[in-house]
């Protein structure tokens, strides 16, 4: 079966990614692991804690299936608790993106549904 990765990437503002990293290793991602995701990367770009300029932070989870993607999403998006977590972090945070990605050599085979 081919693994879904689902890729954050946020945009801290100035001077705030280490607070940001530090909060979702130790808030969120717990729960993510509880909803069946496996954390593989959390990447800081530029390699560096600026004080004075925004940071990119792009968090890699891995599920095991498709279908694993399914039930952490029927899982998470009616949960309040995960929107409440993203409001408290609000101020450490200018932007950010979700996307679900494949392996290239997967994709045929999960577009054979």
């Amino acid at each position: 079966m081919a693994e879904v990765y689902v890729v954050d990437r946020v945009v801290t503002r100035p001077g705030c990614a280490r607070s940001f990293v530090d909060r979702y290793l130790a808030e969120y991602a717990p729960g993510a692991v509880t909803r069946g995701m496996r954390l593989r990367d959390v990447l800081v770009s530029p390699p560096i804690w600026f004080e004075d300029q925004p940071n990119t932070v792009t968090i890699t989870w891995v599920l095991p299936s498709p279908q694993a993607w399914w039930q952490m999403t029927w899982q998470g998006r009616p949960d309040p608790a995960l929107a409440q977590w993203w409001d408290s972090v609000g101020t450490l945070v200018s932007d950010r993106t979700r996307n679900v990605a494949a392996a290239a050599g997967d994709v045929d085979g999960l577009c054979d549904v």
